[in-house]
This record gives structure tokens, C-alpha cells and sequence, in this order.
């Protein structure tokens, strides 16, 4: 293997290895939102499980990134647009 080889192995592995940047303030915003709107429609986590597949424990347990189109679905389920659910956050 060549220097050069090696380092852009090193550089390719290195990007591998980096862990994308969060915004831990505005996952918990969006998890409390969601949270909120769950609680009060009355609908428990099992239930909305069951009506959309979508994990909630997971996403209010706030242990991971939650893709937009996630967020889409939710709105959707509780009958809100995106700029209605962003409203304040």
C-alpha cells in the first residue's frame, strides 16, 4: 500500500467513525411536542404503534435522529401540517 492509499484509508475510515453533530435542544423540543400532542389525543403508544408503525418510545426516549418524513407521518396522524407543528419551536 502506498502513503497515499493509506491516507485516504485513514481519511474514508475516519469519516466512518464520526458521529453526526446533534442538536440534543431541539430533539428534546420536538420529542416534548410530540409527547404532548400523544397526550392529549388520548392515544397511547401501543396505539399509535398500531395505527402507524412508528416507534414513539423510541423517538420520546430521545435516543435517536428522527427523519423528517417520520415527523410528516406524525403530523399526518394528528391531523397537523409541518409549519403548524414547527409553530414555536
Amino acid at each position: 500500500m502506498t502513503k497515499r492509499s493509506s491516507r485516504k484509508l485513514d481519511y474514508f475510515l475516519s469519516l466512518a467513525l464520526m458521529q453526526r453533530p446533534r442538536n440534543a435542544r431541539l430533539i428534546e423540543k420536538i420529542v416534548l411536542k410530540i409527547r404532548k400532542l400523544r397526550e392529549e389525543k388520548g392515544v397511547t403508544l401501543q396505539e399509535f404503534y398500531n395505527d402507524t408503525g412508528i416507534h414513539l418510545a423510541r423517538i420520546e426516549s430521545e435516543k435517536r435522529d428522527l427523519p423528517i418524513t417520520t415527523i410528516q407521518r406524525i403530523c399526518e396522524y394528528f391531523g397537523l401540517t409541518l409549519q403548524e407543528f414547527f409553530k414555536g419551536i
